[in-house]
C-alpha cells in the first residue's frame, strides 16, 4: 500500500510537471508583441509634428514623448542615442526607436518618413 501511494505521488508530480510544461510552451507560442515606435520630439518642432501626423494617417502605432516637457523622456532618448553612436550635437528631431533600432531626421524629410513604415 504504502509503495502504490508512492507511485501515485511520483505521477502526480509527473503529470503535473507535463502541464505546467505544455502551459509555458503555449505561452512561448503566443502571437509575437506588437511593434510600438517611439518618437522622441517635440510640439514645437513642424518635423515633429508632421511626423505625428504621417503615422496617424498612415495607421501606425506609435508613442509621443515631448522632450520639451518631459526632462526624463529628454534623457531616455539621450541615452538610447549615445548606445547607439549616435552624436547628439547638431540633432535634428524627431528621434525614432522602433524596437531599439535608433535613427534621427538627418536626412531628407520624405525619406526620413519612408523609414517609418
Amino acid at each position: 500500500m504504502k509503495k502504490l501511494n508512492t507511485l501515485l505521488l511520483f505521477l502526480m508530480l509527473c503529470l503535473g510537471q507535463l502541464l505546467s510544461a505544455q502551459q509555458n510552451e503555449a505561452k512561448t507560442m503566443a502571437a509575437p508583441e506588437k511593434k510600438v515606435m517611439i518618437v522622441y520630439g517635440s510640439d514645437e518642432c513642424h518635423h515633429c509634428t508632421d511626423t505625428k501626423k504621417y503615422l496617424k494617417e498612415n495607421n501606425i502605432e506609435f508613442v509621443f514623448y515631448d522632450i520639451d516637457k518631459n526632462p526624463q523622456a529628454l534623457q531616455e532618448m539621450l541615452s538610447k542615442l549615445k548606445k547607439a553612436n549616435i552624436s547628439a550635437n547638431n540633432l535634428s528631431i524627431p528621434v525614432i526607436d522602433i524596437q531599439g533600432v535608433i535613427f534621427t531626421n538627418n536626412i531628407p524629410f520624405e525619406e526620413f518618413l519612408k523609414k517609418l513604415n
